[in-house]
């Protein structure tokens, strides 16, 4: 009973993924809400880029292309963006948690792990 109720809270709080690819959410719209999912196949990466108009991209990237000159080659179009590379499971919402939240999942996490092992 132990065993099962503390991988359900490393489940819950992020620690272990269910799944082996990471997803990403993908649109490209002026609204800022974003509803479709990609499964990322040989990307490590989601990617937000806003322009300056106030369009916005959403999709899976590989890492290392995160900077500002390769960006501007993969999008002749846009002049000026700014943007925001992570990568886990759909971080690129474009929602902005509070700074506090990774500290609480650390807490949460610990404590789960410290109740699993007493």
């Amino acid at each position: 009973m132990k065993l099962c109720l503390g991988l359900v809270l490393l489940l819950c709080s992020g620690m272990v993924h269910v799944g082996s690819g990471l997803r990403c959410y993908k649109c490209s719209d002026y609204t800022g809400r974003c509803e479709n999912v990609q499964e990322c196949t040989f990307e490590d990466s989601c990617i937000s880029l806003k322009d300056q108009g106030g369009k916005t991209i959403r999709q899976c990237i590989r890492y290392t292309e995160c900077d500002v000159s390769r960006l501007t080659q993969m999008f002749p179009s846009i002049s000026r963006f700014t943007y925001r590379c992570c990568n886990s499971n759909l971080c690129n919402s474009g929602s902005t948690a509070p700074a506090g939240t990774p500290v609480l999942v650390l807490l949460w996490s610990l404590l789960s792990i410290w109740w699993f092992w007493s």
